[in-house]
């Protein structure tokens, strides 16, 4: 046995007396701290188990264009792609996984524990002597003190008359220790199944997977006791790399991004059991022409009509239900953006990743508070939405975008828009009228000097188009997402009123046809609108 003179490693059988750890993930990267902030000090250990403290500072960063690496992407109608969207090579000491949706079902998950726990003491004795380590040094180390951890209790285990593991056995149960040291331990095989669209748990052993097929299946357990799961949130929106959260008794529910893209929303404390939901974003790095391929346009002119008004710098709002698509749209739309204008993303949690790939791209990400809540109402530390949204307008770009609008930061927005800067949002609404009257509502938050009339009159003024999607079931039973209707927005007959124009709508077969198009609207000609194909459509239906 050959083993690295800074950390013998001990037998995970000579633990078997003592009680097993909680299986936790310990990721190997501190928290980055946001631009302009104090750095971690050097004495802080990535492999202690307390939690980061969260920067007082604004989350954001500007990418200098496409990194090494984009996130795995498709719709149902995508899996079949080989293009971009595909995920890259695993990480050292790894087989990627096919068509898998759990461990092997004789994964030892106390031993799990035990070698988990003792390789990360080994690795934080490493990391303190040697602050250099990179991640993938981290898993090269981790994995070679697993490897002998496990050939050590095989010894033992034939030392006493015990079956030992198999070849392929001891393999999964080095993946499982990998996977609880620098991912998301038994979520892990569930994250990374091409099949899974999103995951529901209910408890420790109650899990819900949604499949892209349509079908909905049952998962395997991921933790021991709701206890340990409980634990584990706690330790993962700790341990965040990109924005630490807080999770506790005096803060139940959780919403965070994972590692992968994937968002979790979790609660605990306020239900009978710990109830998490991840998200998976399945098409990242995708365009309109990709959109209209997998269905989601009936009428192909209809993109070559939002991708006009993106580039004339129009006001887009992409409404819809959870789930119908409206992030995937927004990326799309944003993919028809020119290269040469700086951009900002604002979100409360990062899910659009266009930082991640483009060029000229400031991406901002709001905070909770974790202190006492101050005399304005605040917890100390928040950094929320509208107070993004009002920061963005002070920096130097030509188009803000927002993951999501829900409260006041539409009062901002529409200052964004005002200036003369095309924005792009998104938000949840039945249709696209009901969309207008949600944002008037949220508008009046802000104040009594927003009252209705005010609220309506500015969004007719700042909104071009809303965009709704419906998701919906088809024959074969898998979600069929689709652009239901093209809605034109402006300023009504009336003081405070807003009229509406549907350029597309559905027609009694479930189709998207052309409605009436406003004159204003002709001028999107110029910008690659296809009004030719348009007025054709109009004249057969």
């Amino acid at each position: 046995m050959t083993t690295p003179p800074s950390a013998a490693p001990t037998s995970a059988a000579d633990d078997e007396t003592k009680p097993p750890p909680a299986a936790l993930p310990v990721f190997t990267d501190p928290v980055p701290a946001p631009p302009a902030t104090t750095p971690r000090p050097e004495s802080a250990n990535p492999w202690t188990v307390t939690a980061a403290p969260v920067s007082q500072s604004a989350s954001g960063g500007e990418s200098d264009g496409p990194t090494p690496t984009d996130l795995p992407g498709g719709w149902e109608s995508f899996d079949r792609r080989t293009s971009a969207n595909q995920p890259t090579a695993p990480p050292f000491g790894r087989a990627q996984r096919s068509g898998t949706v759990r461990y092997a079902p004789d994964v030892d998950w106390d031993l799990v524990a035990t070698i988990q726990g003792q390789v990360s003491e080994q690795l934080s004795r490493a990391v303190a002597d040697n602050r250099d380590l990179s991640r993938q040094d981290q898993e090269q180390l981790a994995h070679f003190h697993t490897v002998d951890l496990i050939d050590q209790t095989m010894a033992q285990w034939a030392n006493v008359g015990r079956t030992t593991l198999t070849g392929p056995q001891r393999a999964e149960l080095a993946r499982a220790v990998s996977d609880a040291l620098f991912r998301l331990g038994r979520l892990q095989p569930l994250i990374e199944d091409d099949r899974v669209e999103n995951i529901n748990i209910n408890g420790c052993d109650d899990v819900e997977l949604e499949l892209t097929d349509g079908r909905v299946i049952e998962g395997p357990p991921v933790a021991d006791s709701d206890q340990q799961l409980i634990d584990y949130l706690v330790f993962l929106a700790s341990r965040s790399e990109v924005n630490a959260r807080t999770f506790s008794e005096a803060q139940p529910s959780l919403h965070l991004r994972l590692d992968d893209g994937s968002r979790l929303a979790a609660v605990a404390w306020v239900s009978p059991r710990p109830q998490v939901t991840i998200r998976r974003h399945r098409l990242v790095r995708v365009t309109l022409p990709d959109l209209v391929e997998g269905g989601l346009f009936d009428d192909p002119t209809a993109a070559t009509l939002l991708a006009a008004a993106v580039r004339a710098k129009l006001s887009v709002l992409v409404t819809g239900a959870p789930g119908a698509g409206k992030t995937t749209l927004l990326r799309a739309l944003a993919n028809e953006i020119p290269p040469r204008e700086r951009i900002a993303t604002v979100e409360s949690e990062y899910e659009l990743h266009l930082h991640q790939y483009r060029a000229r791209t400031w991406a901002w990400e709001a905070r909770p508070g974790t202190g006492e809540v101050g005399v304005d109402g605040r917890q100390a530390g928040e950094y929320s939405l509208m107070q993004a949204v009002w920061d963005v307008v002070r920096f130097n770009v030509s188009r803000v975008l927002v993951g999501e609008v829900r409260g006041r930061e539409i009062v901002p927005l529409i200052q964004v828009t005002e200036n003369g800067t095309g924005t792009l949002a998104t938000t949840h609404s039945r249709d696209a009228a009901a969309a207008i009257r949600k944002l008037v509502t949220c508008a009046m938050q802000e104040g009594p000097q927003w009252d209705a009339t005010l609220a309506t009159a500015k969004l007719a003024e700042s909104i071009d188009l809303v965009v709704h999607l419906e998701l919906t079931g088809s024959d074969d039973g898998r979600p069929r997402r689709r652009v239901s209707e093209i809605v034109a927005i402006e300023p009504g007959d009336s003081i405070g009123s807003f009229a509406t124009t549907q350029v597309y709508s559905t027609d009694d077969h479930g189709g998207l046809v052309p409605g009436v198009l406003p004159d204003r609207l002709r001028a999107l000609l110029r910008h690659g609108f296809d009004l030719t194909a348009y007025t054709s459509r109009q004249e057969v239906n």
